[in-house]
């Protein structure tokens, strides 16, 4: 088979994967890009122990041998015409889903549901700031939040990212690069980050008394200030949270209960998958150098 390899994001000839017990194979029709293939195809964010150097974390395709389609959370390995699957990750596609939407789904829906609920305890009321709002990521957690009951805002770099965001339910949306989020937005019960250290001072001060604040990415760096006083005197929340690392049963435990909460909702299109752009798999490069300008609102996927 063929897949993306090489710091390059060569599409080349590559031994072809073999099913292990409880796994299956897809021939995969689109693969999701995320953040995390950006780092790893740079060397800094290795794959866990065991899995695949072949990038991509989330897949649609179609069951080998079957006429089954199905998207899916991975480990690694999204990247190729063909993945092993743990059966436990495998959502089935409903039918009026294209495959690039089933491969716009697993990877961004569940860090959010898992972040706001599951490690955040989100509740109905509550004020939500999710940096990056018009990521993948933030355009999940936007609706999630408003499907809950609480209020988002969100930081984005645009004013065309800000207008969407709004559309989707963003109660504010402030441009980062003119204004000052933290001047400029309420004091927030959650903050929901993938930026790091560089916001941490200006997070940690918007949070409300009992405030969780939980950090996803390092895109900021990895150090920044702490105020402890504001930890310890408002009683404060500092969360990590990744959800590649976690041993497949914790996922699929985290999958589970995404779909009695939400998974109705997504396939009634009252929840929305959001598609920004579409690249043939063969063009990783471009798709990446994409992601990585933040020209992206929603998810970037690459097609076989």
């Amino acid at each position: 088979m063929k897949a993306v390899t090489g710091s390059n994001l060569e599409w080349a000839d590559v031994p072809d994967p073999v099913a292990g017990p409880g796994q299956v194979l897809i021939r995969v029709r689109a693969a999701g890009v995320n953040r995390a293939d950006l780092m790893q195809a740079k060397g800094v964010y290795p794959p866990p122990p065991g899995v695949t150097d072949i990038l991509g974390l989330e897949v649609a395709g179609v069951i080998e041998g079957t006429a089954t389609r199905v998207c899916a959370l991975l480990p690694g390995g999204g990247y190729a015409e063909k993945v092993a699957v743990d059966e436990r990750m495998l959502h089935r596609l409903p039918e009026t889903w294209t495959f690039s939407q089933g491969a716009a789904f697993p990877e961004v829906w569940y860090t959010a549901f898992l972040n706001l609920f599951l490690e955040a305890g989100l509740q109905s009321g509550e004020s939500i700031l999710i940096h990056a709002g018009a990521s993948g990521v933030g355009t999940a957690a936007i609706q999630l939040a408003r499907a809950a009951g609480a209020v988002p805002y969100v930081t984005v770099g645009s004013e065309d990212k800000a207008a969407f965001c709004r559309q989707l339910g963003a109660e504010k949306a402030v441009n980062y690069k003119e204004q000052d989020f933290a001047a400029e937005l309420p004091p927030m019960d959650v903050i929901l980050d993938c930026i790091g250290g560089s916001y941490l001072p200006k997070n940690i001060a918007m949070l409300k008394r009992f405030g969780r604040l939980v950090n996803i990415g390092l895109l900021g760096g990895s150090k920044g200030e702490l105020n402890m006083s504001h930890l310890l005197m408002k009683r404060l929340r500092v969360i990590g949270s990744t959800l590649r690392s976690r041993p497949t049963a914790e996922q699929a435990d985290i999958k589970r209960q995404f779909e009695e909460r939400f998974w109705p909702d997504l396939v009634s299109g009252r929840l929305r998958l959001i598609v920004d752009k579409e690249f043939p798999i063969a063009q990783a490069a471009e798709a990446h150098q994409y992601v990585a300008a933040n020209r992206n609102t929603g998810k970037v996927i690459l097609t076989i």
